[in-house]
């Protein structure tokens, strides 16, 4: 099934190299994220030949302009869910998104919640808002003064 998906996707976008990764999930019934993904990959896969695939540059376009700028979504997928190329583990993540320590041990802790035998659901769930309580006092620490 998802070869299909993806075939189709690399279809539509040969079709129409000007496309958004949001249209291209449109037009194919598939997540943002999912198009996004395939986009990405064929783009990483003609890296080195973009002269002799000139519409390369315009998937690549397309990509980039939703980089460095604040996203959104429409409820499905979007971008800042891909997972960065090469991630295997949860601190993969972690470190691609540079998060904190007290950022980190919330995101470990909803990531397990419920499935380890030293780490029951109510002390996941004391850790996750212990560790957002002091990401607050901190955020409101560096804020102070700043209104």
């Amino acid at each position: 099934m998802k070869a299909n998906k993806r075939n189709k996707v690399i279809k539509y976008i040969s079709k129409h190299p000007n496309a958004k990764p949001a249209s291209v999930a449109n037009a194919v019934g598939t997540t943002y994220g999912y198009a996004y993904k395939v986009m990405r990959s064929v783009l990483d896969a003609v890296e080195d030949s973009v002269a002799t695939k000139p519409n390369t540059l315009v998937v690549e376009k397309s990509l980039t302009s939703y980089k460095g700028t604040q996203s959104s979504s429409d409820g499905s997928s979007a971008d800042y869910y891909v997972l960065p190329n090469g991630a295997k583990e949860l601190q993969d993540l972690i470190s691609h998104k540079n998060m904190n320590a007290q950022i980190g041990e919330i995101f470990r802790s909803c990531y397990r919640y419920g499935e380890v035998a030293h780490s029951k659901m109510l002390r996941d769930a004391k850790k996750i808002k212990f560790y957002a309580e002091a990401e607050i006092k901190r955020l409101e620490r560096l804020n102070e003064g700043k209104d």
